[in-house]
């Protein structure tokens, strides 16, 4: 479970979808790593992690998961990242063999925070207690 989707009645992703969107997530990332922007809100843009792309069935539409370096700026990088798409969109084209290059939008990765949720919740003492229990 990375991220909570919106919509629970999707259909899984086929085996194209997860292969088109790990190659535009590893396209992403040497963007990101060459660091040639314009943007002063990217100069440490090298630092943000693309933890996971999702693409839709028809291939058009693409998210990015991302996190900064330590969650530091994370919303202006965020911004950053999404005013960026177009760039994003014209380095990745020439890389991949699609006929439509998909619209890229950047979102902050929640699935951090809900493990460090769950975590938490099963360091309470009572939840610790229930587990004990039904060890027994």
């Amino acid at each position: 479970m990375r991220r909570t989707r919106s919509h629970a009645s999707r259909t899984p992703p086929g085996q194209r979808q997860l292969r088109v969107a790990e190659t535009i997530r590893h396209l992403l990332v040497e963007t990101l790593q060459r660091g040639s922007f314009h943007d002063p809100a990217l100069l440490d843009a090298h630092r943000v992690t693309v933890t996971a792309v999702e693409i839709g069935p028809d291939l058009k539409n693409a998210t990015a998961f991302i996190m900064p370096l330590g969650g530091k700026d994370a919303e202006a990088t965020l911004e950053a990242l999404n005013r960026s798409a177009g760039y994003f969109r014209s380095e990745i084209a020439p890389k991949i063999d699609l006929r439509y290059i998909p619209r890229i939008t950047f979102k902050i990765d929640q699935s951090f925070d809900e493990a460090e949720r769950i975590e938490n919740l099963l360091k309470q003492e009572r939840v610790r207690r229930d587990i004990e229990k039904k060890e027994e």
